[in-house]
C-alpha cells in the first residue's frame, strides 16, 4: 500500500502483527509469522522466497506475487537459532499467502 496525503500530511501504513520476511545466514529467506523464546525465532504459515534475484529484494517485498518470485510453502513450523537471524522486514499479515 502507497502513502496517503490527507490534508497536506502524508501518512504511511502500519504493519500490524508479527509476520516478517527473515533473512538468515546462508542466504535463506523465509516470511512467517514471528514468535521468540529461549533463544529460539519460530515462524508459522511459513514461505520460503526460493528465487527472487531478478526482481531484487525491494522488489520482492513490495510485490511477492510477482511471476519474478518464487514462493513456496513449508508445511508445519520453522525453528531456527536467534543468532542465524541477519535481518528481519516486517511485512502484513497476508504477505505471500
Amino acid at each position: 500500500m502507497a502513502n496517503v496525503t490527507i490534508d497536506g500530511v502524508e501518512y504511511a501504513p502500519v504493519t500490524r502483527g508479527n509476520r516478517a520476511v527473515v533473512v538468515v545466514d546462508r542466504g535463506w529467506i523465509f516470511a512467517g509469522d514471528v514468535t521468540e523464546a529461549n533463544g529460539r525465532i519460530s515462524l508459522s504459515r511459513v514461505i520460503h522466497v526460493f528465487r527472487w534475484e531478478s526482481i531484487g529484494f525491494d522488489g520482492m517485498i513490495k510485490d511477492p506475487k510477482s511471476s519474478k518470485v518464487t514462493l513456496k510453502t513449508i508445511p508445519g513450523t520453522v525453528d531456527l537459532p536467534s543468532g542465524a537471524e541477519v535481518f528481519r522486514v516486517p511485512v502484513s499479515q497476508d504477505w505471500g499467502l
